[in-house]
């Protein structure tokens, strides 16, 4: 019977884990709410480490063999783990965001712009491939729409040194500029 333990077993029974986008929407307000960096870094790893979870095996070693070239300096071998993962999980945006790194390595903006895109249709509140958009806009000349996507980095990360190094810079920059 459904009923049969008993209710001090009952409650003594460990929480069930919370469900992923519970989890993901969790972990994104205690990063906004982070008092320090290091508080901040270790809420960023939980989320890295959920977004790199596709659901496949196979499709997860396709990313972590993508993500070892480009720590090796192998842009070209990552692209390829990264558009394999693609090619199977055209869903998955994390292989996107580290195809856009490759293809930023190698010279390419355009597919690693069009990449980044893909990326933030499939998960908004990757802050990381708002910085890489951010970095290639700023990179192009394009000061104030680079000093807009910052700012929303800015405010999802706002212990992220980078965010708000570059929104400081890009603020004074664009100062009297007509945005």
């Amino acid at each position: 019977m459904w009923f049969s333990a008993p209710l001090a077993a009952q409650d003594a029974a460990p929480a069930a884990p919370m469900p992923t986008a519970e989890r993901e929407a969790d972990l994104l307000r205690q990063l906004r709410e982070a008092e320090s960096p290091q508080a901040a870094e270790r809420v960023a790893g939980e989320l890295r480490g959920l977004w790199s979870r596709s659901g496949s095996a196979a499709i997860d070693l396709l990313l972590r063999r993508g993500q070892d070239a480009l720590e090796q300096g192998r842009p070209e071998e990552a692209a390829e783990h990264f558009t394999a993962a693609i090619d199977w999980a055209p869903d998955f945006a994390e292989p996107y965001v580290g195809r856009a790194s490759a293809f930023y390595l190698t010279g390419r903006a355009g597919p690693a712009i069009d990449d980044l895109r893909q990326a933030l249709v499939l998960n908004p509140d990757d802050w990381e491939a708002l910085q890489g958009f951010a970095a290639i806009l700023d990179e192009v000349g394009r000061p104030a729409d680079a000093l807009e996507v910052w700012r929303r980095v800015h405010d999802m990360h706002p212990q992220n040194p980078e965010a708000a190094a570059a929104v400081s810079r890009l603020a004074a920059e664009t100062e009297g500029q007509t945005l």
